[in-house]
């Protein structure tokens, strides 16, 4: 996401039309702002330089005395600040990833996530939390009215997809390697592009940040995946050099669903199914659905960017994954996933 910045509250101007209705809901917020000065936040500016988007996120302990009933008597991420103006390009999503990042990378251990919102006010932000596993689990009354306190209990799993993100459950599925040439990977995969890409090939559209993502291809293979598989992503060869060196796993992403090209009824179901989620635009995929030589769509969830990137050699010569075998899609051992989480440095934590 261009201009996504982390700043202290000294250095953010308060003053910027952003922050009104948040001065609106919370008769307080420039006194707390200002108190806050060394603080840090996420924050997204446009090309205008005015704000878009701020997340601010503080750490606590305890069932504390503001909440009915109180809170869990454990050590907690609080969602202090969260706000983005809606552009139809899932910021929503970016920023929850975000706020998964946090809490999976405190220290000591964050148990849970909770968020106060007025649900009524801020129906859209509800939603996606439910959706992302969070509950209602109290109400917080102030003198700026009612607020809904919802919950992610981080060390209870419901065998879902969704609600269970970004945890990698490994029991009970098959694990896939799944090729993606360079010019989709880095559009689809933002926090898994290489460092030697220009930052600017991470954009604000709804593809890069989504969750969700859309791929679109014809290898037969992937209509073996079924809910609740993994993916190993790897990111072919880009031509500068042999591919032992140069072609990577970068990520590790959970199934959703795969469809076959024929079982949309039309076109327009077709487009409302892949636009946000595809790194293709309207005009790509009315093509593609005319045509149909790539039949099959994979919905999969984006659940970690492997802090190290094993390149195929490594792939190969230390987790086992034949030379001889076709990497396009390759179907992988319970031990040969274990390894690749291994040589790619995963947070053991995400590891169900």
């Amino acid at each position: 996401m261009e201009n996504l910045v982390i700043q202290r509250f000294l250095d953010i101007d308060l003053n910027d039309p952003f922050f009104d209705s948040l001065k609106a809901d919370y008769e307080e917020f420039s006194s707390w702002f200002d108190k806050k000065s060394n603080s840090n936040a996420l924050v997204l500016y446009n090309e205008s330089n005015f704000i878009e988007g701020f997340l601010y996120c503080k750490f606590e302990h305890g069932p504390g005395n503001d909440t009915k009933p109180p809170l869990p008597n454990t050590q907690h991420m609080k969602v202090g600040t969260f706000k983005f103006n809606p552009k139809k390009t899932r910021r929503g999503d970016r920023y929850l990833k975000k706020i998964f990042d946090y809490a999976l990378a405190a220290s000591p251990r964050v148990e849970d996530i909770y968020v106060t919102v007025f649900a009524e006010k801020h129906s859209y932000l509800v939603q996606l939390f439910k959706k992302y596993g969070f509950e209602v689990h109290a109400k917080k009354e102030s003198s700026n009215g009612v607020e809904s306190v919802l919950l992610r209990n981080l060390n209870q799993l419901k065998d879902d997809v969704d609600k269970d993100y970004p945890f990698i459950n490994t029991k009970g599925n098959s694990k896939y390697l799944l090729s993606i040439y360079p010019e989709f990977h880095s559009k689809l995969f933002p926090d898994s592009k290489l460092l030697n890409e220009s930052p600017n090939i991470v954009q604000d559209v709804s593809h890069s940040n989504s969750i969700h993502k859309i791929y679109i291809c014809k290898m037969e293979g992937v209509s073996n995946f079924n809910r609740g598989d993994l993916i190993v992503i790897y990111r072919t060869g880009d031509g500068q050099g042999a591919a032992e060196y140069r072609a990577v796993a970068t990520s590790i992403c959970v199934v959703e669903s795969v469809r076959h090209i024929n079982d949309f009824k039309n076109e327009n179901e077709f487009l409302k199914y892949c636009l946000k989620f595809s790194i293709f635009t309207e005009v790509e995929l009315k093509k593609i659905f005319i045509e149909k030589k790539y039949p099959y769509i994979i919905n999969f969830t984006y659940n970690a960017a492997l802090p190290k990137r094993p390149i195929r050699k490594l792939l190969a010569d230390d987790a086992g994954i034949s030379r001889d075998k076709y990497w396009g899609v390759l179907e992988l051992t319970n031990n040969q996933f274990e390894k690749v989480v291994d040589l790619g440095n995963l947070d053991r934590r995400l590891i169900v």
